[in-house]
């Protein structure tokens, strides 16, 4: 089972994904991940990601679509594997396609956890986080015991840049001129499923689960 994660940034794919790959026992891949194993193995995709990232680069697309390969025929990857955060455009989505078309293999979901962009802003400036560990909070969701202070370590907690409402309204606005269109991209291709991301964590990852099968 083969999976693509869509979705504006704050949507909680992240957190979904994370669901799906304990549910199915399959790895869950984020490129995130891959840069960093790969510039830790000191693998030779890992030193060519790390020569564009040393200089503030954006990662050539070619690239990250041969580390995504190189990650997803390993044998974790036997059963499927779940991709998080890629692809994020119509021309990665395409190599990823080519790429995986001559290994005589394709991707047989693409779920988009909807949220519109008003709750993505309301969500995301209710983030708080400890400046000493690190620990996430939100003001509605998952309050702290005592307002301001960390639960885990007695921190203090702040609202990270990323999550002030102007970055976030940024951040939405790239999201849906270059990742969207994947939308319609997948949908052409029949595999696009399309889940509620307003409700419960649990009641979304339930609509999940319907479309993959128990």
């Amino acid at each position: 089972m083969k999976i693509i994660m869509l979705g504006a940034p704050g949507a909680g794919k992240g957190t979904q994904a994370k669901k799906i790959a304990a549910k199915y026992e399959i790895p869950h891949i984020s490129t995130g991940d891959i840069f960093r194993a790969n510039i830790k193995n000191g693998t030779e995709l890992g030193k060519k990601a790390k020569t564009y990232m040393d200089q503030g680069l954006l990662v050539p697309d070619e690239l990250v679509v041969d580390l995504v390969v190189d990650r997803v025929n390993q044998e974790d990857c036997a059963n499927g594997y779940v991709l998080d955060g890629f692809p994020r455009t119509i021309p990665q989505a395409e190599a990823l396609d080519k790429a995986l078309e001559e290994l005589g293999q394709k991707m047989d979901y693409a779920i988009d956890v909807d949220v519109p962009d008003e709750n993505i802003i309301n969500r995301m400036s209710g983030r708080r986080a400890c400046v000493d560990c690190g620990a996430t909070y939100h003001i509605v969701y998952a309050s702290t015991k005592q307002e301001g202070i960390c639960d885990n370590c007695g921190g203090s907690l702040i609202l990270r840049d990323d999550d002030k409402p102007e970055t976030v309204q940024k951040r939405l606005v790239v999201y849906h001129e270059q990742t969207q269109p994947l939308i319609d991209y997948y949908m052409a291709k029949g595999i696009l499923k399309t889940v509620d991301g307003t409700v419960d964590l649990e009641d979304v990852f339930k609509a999940i689960v319907d479309i993959l099968g128990e």
